[in-house]
């Protein structure tokens, strides 16, 4: 029989937004990015880890190392504030790089990742990117690279994030971008690591965007993401619905979602192609 997967998810939110998140979908947060890795990827086993947490019990480089792979969760946080929460990932992030453990982030994941390798992240000049993230194109670099494999030349994905890597690292690979985020993918070497990362959720369902959009509702009525809160209120219904009923063709339509989106195989790609590419490999090649 062959042995399960082990992964460690490294759950990046306040303990706050994770009770909020457990009462609307019953689990924590990290858990449910472990669920999104096993339906396209079966066969892992998972411990989580919660580094914003103070007093968190954080393992070193070495039992990092006894790790298949290690997943970063998006989080409300923003890195540029500082404090004993952020110091922590960061610092759990270097440890992870020391390690040599196939890594992979989303959001929040991607931009402590460039940090703890001396990159700098800040706000987004050009606004939040919240929702869905619109016409991601690779680069040059990210034609034929395997994070993107079975991507199409454009696509769409779910997505919440008010910064954005400004500097980044010395050794890193731009994957993919768009008018918003000029980083929306990249490979990071570091340490003589190798993190793959995106800037939008490909763990994210629809559900889980409406979740995080209510819970902003007038910021983003305010921003001018809606007329009004029963607007931008209708807007998430739809999501909701859509999400509940992926076949209801006319919201579909409506809301401009295709199957990158809505089938959740192609949305999560990137966490299927990090399991199948770099965790399964070097798990046989690490023993």
């Amino acid at each position: 029989m062959t042995a399960s997967i082990r992964l460690l998810v490294v759950d990046c939110n306040i303990r706050d937004d994770r009770d909020a998140y457990e009462l609307a979908f019953g689990q924590l947060p990290g858990a449910a990015y472990a669920v999104a890795i096993a339906a396209v990827s079966p066969g892992i086993v998972y411990d989580i880890a919660l580094p914003a947490d103070a007093g968190a019990n954080l393992p070193d480089p070495a039992g990092l190392a006894a790790y298949d792979g290690i997943v970063l969760t998006g989080s409300s946080l923003n890195i540029y504030d500082g404090g004993a929460a952020v110091a922590r990932q960061i610092e759990l992030m270097r440890a992870i790089y020391a390690s040599k453990t196939p890594v992979f982030g989303s959001c929040w994941g991607i931009q402590l990742a460039a940090v703890a390798a001396g990159g700098v992240v800040h706000k987004n000049p050009r606004g939040r990117e919240v929702g869905i993230a619109r016409r991601i194109v690779r680069t040059a670099a990210g034609a034929g690279h395997p994070l993107l494999d079975g991507r199409p030349a454009t696509w769409d994905a779910p997505c919440s994030h008010l910064d954005e890597i400004a500097v980044p690292p010395g050794e890193t690979t731009v994957l993919a971008a768009n008018a918003v985020s000029g980083i929306q993918a990249a490979e990071i070497r570091h340490d003589g690591c190798v993190f793959w990362g995106v800037q939008y959720h490909p763990e994210f369902t629809l559900a889980d965007i409406a979740f995080i959009m209510r819970g902003r509702l007038q910021t983003l009525v305010s921003e001018g993401y809606g007329a009004s809160d029963a607007d931008l209120s209708a807007h998430l219904d739809d999501l909701e619905t859509l999400d509940r009923d992926p076949a209801r063709k006319d919201l579909a339509w409506q809301l401009a979602l295709d199957a990158e989106v809505l089938d959740p195989i192609r949305r999560r790609r990137e966490l299927q192609n990090f399991i199948e590419q770099r965790v399964k490999p070097n798990r046989s090649r690490r023993g």
